[in-house]
């Protein structure tokens, strides 16, 4: 199976770089969720409060989320819906270990970690 086609799926946040905060103390009642649909060349989820979709644009192992994405508005209390958007949209690359992991890396260092849903 090809890099690319692993993306291909639902998964969930397991892991966030945070300076000062928990992962627990951000994501009490629901964690983040990400979409891949490689066919339609889309990306949407929920940041735990908000759901989002945008165009998916990837090239080989890079990926970039700075584009912008449509998200819905409504009032979400905490930092952690900003803490994954602001996270998302410094992600370069990506990478799929055992099928089941998926790691946004910021230059070299890994700054998201999902688990296949």
């Amino acid at each position: 199976m090809s890099e690319k086609a692993t993306l291909e799926g639902e998964w969930e946040l397991n892991y966030i770089i945070l300076p000062g905060s928990s992962f627990e103390e951000l994501y009490k009642e629901k964690k983040p969720v990400i979409r891949f649909d490689l066919t339609e060349q889309k990306f949407s989820g929920n940041t735990s409060c908000n759901s989002f979709a945008g165009k998916l644009k990837t090239d080989g192992p890079k990926i970039d989320f700075n584009e912008p994405f449509m998200m819905t508005k409504m009032f979400c209390p905490g930092e952690g819906e900003n803490k994954f958007v602001e996270t998302l949209k410094k992600v370069t690359t990506y990478s799929v270990s055992d099928g089941n992991t998926l790691n946004f890396i910021s230059g070299d260092i890994g700054v998201m970690r999902f688990t296949r849903k």
